[in-house]
C-alpha cells in the first residue's frame, strides 16, 4: 500500500514540517497540490499553532497535518490543541510522543514520528505509532548520522508499520529508490523551498537555486546538535569556533534568531539557510503541483527504463 492510500492524498508525498516556513497557508497549498501539507509547530507558541490550524482549514478541504517538535516548551499544550482542533495526522520530532499517544489515538489521529535509527523506530512502533519517517543525514535542518540509503531498509526490516523515506529526495529517481528500499512514500523539504508558494524570502530561494552539490555543511556536530545548512559566513565561523572549543553559550550568538533572519529578512550571510544535500539539484522556482507531478512522472519513467521499456 502506498502512502497516498494511507493518508487519502493524491500523491505518496509529505511536506516536511519546516519551522518558521511551514505555515497554515503553505500547508494548505501543499495539500491542495496533491501531497500532505504539514504545519511546522517548531518556533511557534501554542495559540499560534491553533491559529495556523484554523487558517489551514479555511484554505483546504484536503488532508493536512501538524509537525510537533517535542522539545518545544509548549508541546503539552500543542498536543491538546491538535485534538481540540480535529487534526487527523501528527508527525513528531525531537523526543518520544508516548505520553500523548492514548489521547491522540482516542481522537483518531494518525501518529507518524520522525526517526534517525531503527532502534527508535521499534520503540515508536511499540508506543503505538501508525508509521515512521526514516530521515537520513542528507536532509536539511536537524540531522542524524545515517544516510537515507542505509537507514530506510534497516527501518523497514525492523518494524511492521509503514515507513516513509526522507532526506535526499528531490526527483523521481530518488523517489523510485525510496520505493525500492521498502518505503511507502517520501517526505520532501529542500525541493519545496523553491516552490512559488513557499513563503521564505526571495534571497533564501535564490541561495537554494545557486547551491551546488557541495554547498551544505553541518554545524553543531561536535556539540551534539547537528544542523545541515547552506555554507555562508555564519556557518563557516560557527564551525571554526566549534572546532576551536567554543562553549555552547559562545556558539549560540551565531545561531540565535538565525533561521528567522534567513526566512523573513533574507539574510543569506548570517542567517541559517537550512537545506539538504539535494539543494544542488534545484534549479528553478516552480508551482508545487509541477514539482509533485514531475517527481511522479520521473519515477514512472525511471522504472520503465529499468524494465527496458520505451518511454
Amino acid at each position: 500500500m502506498r502512502l497516498n492510500e494511507i493518508l487519502g492524498t493524491e500523491f505518496p508525498l509529505i511536506q516536511g514540517g519546516m519551522a518558521n516556513i511551514a505555515t497554515g497557508t503553505f500547508a494548505a497549498a501543499v495539500s491542495n497540490a496533491g501531497a500532505l501539507g504539514l504545519i511546522g509547530a517548531g518556533g511557534m507558541r501554542a495559540e499560534q499553532l491553533r491559529e495556523e490550524i484554523r487558517i489551514c482549514k479555511s484554505l483546504t478541504d484536503k488532508p493536512f497535518g501538524v509537525n510537533i517538535m517535542l522539545m518545544n516548551p509548549d508541546a503539552d499544550q500543542m498536543a491538546q490543541i491538535v485534538v481540540e482542533e480535529g487534526v487527523k495526522i501528527v508527525t513528531t520530532g525531537a523526543g518520544n510522543p508516548g505520553k500523548y499517544m492514548a489521547a491522540w489515538k482516542e481522537a483518531g489521529i494518525k501518529v507518524i514520528p520522525v526517526v534517525p535509527a531503527a532502534v527508535l523506530a521499534r520503540r515508536m512502533e511499540k508506543a503505538g505509532a501508525d508509521a515512521v519517517i526514516a530521515e537520513g543525514t542528507e536532509s536539511g535542518g536537524h540531522v542524524g548520522e545515517m544516510t537515507t540509503m542505509a537507514l530506510v531498509p534497516q527501518v523497514v526490516d525492523a518494524v511492521n508499520i509503514p515507513v516513509i523515506a526522507a532526506g535526499g529526495i528531490a526527483d523521481g529517481r530518488q523517489l523510485l529508490a525510496a520505493f525500492a528500499l521498502g518505503a511507502v512514500g517520501a517526505q520532501l523539504g529542500t525541493c519545496l523551498l523553491a516552490s512559488e508558494e513557499c513563503p521564505i524570502h526571495p534571497n533564501y530561494k535564490e541561495a537554494i537555486l545557486k547551491a551546488s552539490d557541495n554547498d551544505t555543511i553541518v554545524t553543531g556536530r561536535i556539540g551534539g546538535t547537528p544542523v545541515r545548512i547552506l555554507k555562508n559566513r555564519m556557518a563557516r565561523e560557527y564551525v571554526k569556533q566549534e572546532k576551536a572549543g567554543a562553549d555552547k553559550m559562545e556558539l549560540e550568538k551565531y545561531t540565535l534568531g538565525s533561521l528567522r533572519r534567513a526566512v523573513f529578512e533574507g539574510d543569506v550571510q548570517t542567517g541559517s539557510l537550512m537545506a539538504g544535500q539535494v539543494a544542488g539539484m534545484v534549479h528553478e522556482i516552480r508551482p508545487l503541483r509541477a514539482i509533485f507531478e514531475d517527481m511522479m512522472a520521473g519515477a514512472d519513467a525511471t522504472l520503465a527504463a529499468l524494465n527496458g521499456e520505451k518511454a
